[in-house]
């Protein structure tokens, strides 16, 4: 087995709730501006251990999803060894097959790879997500009558293939980065939450 990870995910971005990429259509400013952190509560990538890690996108999707040409910015949590940075790099850059490597495919263009602080916290199916000074966002959930997260589920497009994710929004989002054009302050925008399990 290449990989096996285990972690959460949070994923915030400039379209309203909730964002048009995940069935496929248009985003609602013709392009999505978005940041996305995955934890890893449990995982190996090729013996390597990466439990405790996080590594973070920012990107720039200039139409519809399914389209790909991303550009993005990767960000590795300073608590990384350089053994464990080379090895999520792998997965992340699709070496490695699997779930993840779907999502790469979509990737037109790396602008930079950098490990910085990152704070990932869920608490109570609400979020908080802090990469470097480049983003940061609160994320809080959609609660169904039952007091249950609003669940979408069986997605064209995923960042967390073959899971759920929780529907929100993000009390904030702030994103600056001149290389992929991002100068954002918002409040009420699209957030999602998720669990998953990868392997390949």
């Amino acid at each position: 087995m290449a990989y096996h990870l285990e972690g959460r995910l949070l994923e915030v971005c400039d379209c309203r709730v909730l964002c048009p990429c995940w069935i496929g259509e248009d985003p609602d400013n013709g392009t999505c501006d978005s940041a996305l952190a995955y934890h890893f509560d449990l995982g190996q990538i090729e013996g390597v251990d990466v439990a405790g890690r996080t590594i973070a996108l920012v990107s720039h999707i200039p139409g519809n999803v399914l389209a790909g040409n991303f550009r993005v910015a990767v960000y590795i949590d300073d608590g990384a060894s350089d053994a464990q940075q080379e090895a999520l790099l792998k997965v992340y850059t699709g070496q490695l097959g699997g779930p993840v490597a779907e999502l790469a495919k979509l990737v037109g263009e790396v602008v930079g790879v950098e490990r910085v602080p990152i704070t990932f916290e869920v608490d109570g199916g609400r979020g908080t997500m802090k990469i470097g000074e480049v983003s940061s966002a609160e994320l809080e959930p959609y609660l169904g009558p039952d007091g249950s997260t609003t669940v979408l589920a069986n997605t064209i497009f995923s960042t967390v293939p073959g899971a759920p994710v929780f529907v929100g929004k993000a009390t904030h989002y702030r994103s600056k980065h001149a290389a992929l054009g991002h100068d954002l302050a918002l409040t009420g925008h699209n957030a999602l939450q998720s669990t998953f399990v990868f392997d390949a």
